[in-house]
């Protein structure tokens, strides 16, 4: 059975994937300051400070994937970064596969650019988000080649503000945004949990980004 660790467990991806994760069978726990009011049933919920490193120490022990679901906001904005530079070396010394949720602002909106987040009307607010995640993806890219790593970034409507519906379904792509035909890109909670649960079961991108939307 694939051990998972998922940290930021309880946020809207990490709750996602946790979940799918969980009905799909494997041994789930789940890392997070709070544990929630409603647990899924066989979930393994640990409540600690991600910035201490004894807490990422304990996650990736015994662990087969880690995922990290942090997003750079509140008391963790500008320390993501290190928090997953910390993840991906313990990761490698363990010969643990590391897979990173990071969001849609460093996706190309066309083959050679630009960035998503470099175009007009991104929303600034998010902007130090998305430029923080933008380098993790660049840290692992540079790293050594001992860590078995995948980073996926959602489409650009994803967020608790718009969960979706459960289809089942999503389509797959690299480093650019991928659209509808209308021009939009989404994706539900639930199908970006389904999409990430099948990277950890069934290996498909290692040491590479990859991007799921309908």
């Amino acid at each position: 059975m694939t051990k998972l660790t998922v940290i930021g467990g309880t946020g809207y991806a990490g709750t996602n994937i946790v979940r799918h994760a969980a009905e799909r069978g494997l041994e789930v726990t789940s890392v997070s300051r709070k544990a929630p009011a409603d647990r899924v049933p066989g979930v393994t919920y640990v409540e600690g400070d991600v910035l201490d490193p004894s807490v990422l120490e304990r996650a990736v022990d015994g662990a087969d994937v880690v995922v990290s679901a942090l997003s750079p906001r509140g008391a963790l904005e500008g320390h993501v970064r290190e928090v997953d530079a910390t993840l991906a070396t313990l990761a490698a010394k363990a010969g643990v596969r590391l897979g990173v949720i990071g969001g849609a602002g460093s996706l190309l909106v066309a083959p050679g650019g630009p960035k998503l987040s470099e175009t007009d009307g991104f929303p600034a607010a998010i902007l130090p988000e998305a430029t923080e995640m933008g380098t993790v993806l660049d840290d692992l890219r540079a790293g050594d080649g001992s860590l078995d790593w995948f980073y996926v970034s959602p489409a650009g409507g994803f967020g608790a503000f718009a969960p979706g519906e459960a289809t089942g379904h999503y389509r797959v792509g690299g480093d650019v945004l991928l659209v509808d035909d209308n021009g939009d890109s989404n994706i539900s909670g639930s199908d970006f949990g389904l999409a990430v649960v099948d990277e950890i079961t069934t290996p498909a991108h290692h040491r590479e980004r990859f991007t799921v939307a309908y």
